[in-house]
């Protein structure tokens, strides 16, 4: 079994991994380290096979805790800023996930580094080249496949395509599933329009966020918006101020 160590200083960012990480048979131990200085103590008394590894936490840096592990140890970045790619390669990463990465990009970047703590061999740097050639390139925007939502006592891993609609208010979103559950979230509207696919969503309100094949009938009021009805039967409000997006609900 694998031994992992995750170390990042925010705590949903490790959550996510360790979820991610728990559905794994191979994996075992899982660490979690919310600084650098904390995750260097973690790391030589536990000697974790592979380490998910922040580049900007307090104590030591990401950067600065690579510098000072043995070459052979594992090390995936996982970070919000691509600008570090090309040195984090330089200090031994097998792979750079850029922050919010798909659920698939997160599984390539733990086979890449299963292949490499089995092979017993340290970082290829001609591979490396053409590995950080491919991060650069990537697009930065991906759209999410599940949404974590913190309750008490769980976090819950709510899948994108069983979303009907979004209402939102201040730093809270109810999410309504398919299923008529209605699912709290501490997170802005601007937040979760960010990580969903255009394609599939898209905001006719400054509360409201809809999945388009759910739409099914607009009609117009005399205050200048548009109810919008869903076939689930729930009745939402189009804006005046979007009244630009119409077209695109007519598609």
């Amino acid at each position: 079994m694998l031994k992992v160590l995750v170390a990042d200083d925010e705590p949903i960012a490790r959550n996510i991994i360790s979820l991610l990480l728990f559905s794994q048979t191979d994996i075992g131990p899982i660490d979690e380290a919310k600084d650098g200085i904390e995750a260097l103590a973690k790391i030589a008394k536990n000697q974790p096979d592979i380490i998910f590894l922040d580049m900007q936490m307090p104590g030591y840096s990401g950067i600065e805790l690579a510098a000072k592990l043995d070459p052979k140890i594992v090390i995936v970045f996982v970070t919000a800023h691509d600008e570090y790619a090309i040195e984090a390669f330089k200090l031994n990463a097998t792979d750079y996930l850029l922050k919010p990465f798909e659920d698939d990009r997160f599984f390539k970047a733990l086979e890449r580094a299963r292949i490499k703590v089995r092979s017993k061999i340290e970082t290829n740097y001609t591979q490396l080249t053409q590995l950080v050639s491919v991060v650069k390139n990537e697009p930065n925007q991906t759209y999410k496949n599940s949404l974590v939502v913190k309750e008490p006592g769980r976090i819950r891993l709510i899948a994108v395509e069983h979303i009907n609609f979004i209402a939102g208010g201040g730093n809270y979103a109810e999410i309504h599933l398919f299923d008529n559950q209605v699912v709290l979230h501490r997170e802005t509207l601007s937040a979760l329009e960010n990580q969903l696919d255009p394609e599939v969503f898209i905001r006719i309100h400054r509360s409201t966020i809809v999945r388009r094949t759910s739409v099914c009938e607009l009609r117009p009021n005399d205050k200048g918006d548009y109810m919008v009805l869903l076939k689930s039967g729930d009745s939402l409000t189009l804006s005046r101020g979007n009244k630009s997006k119409l077209g695109e609900l007519l598609i």
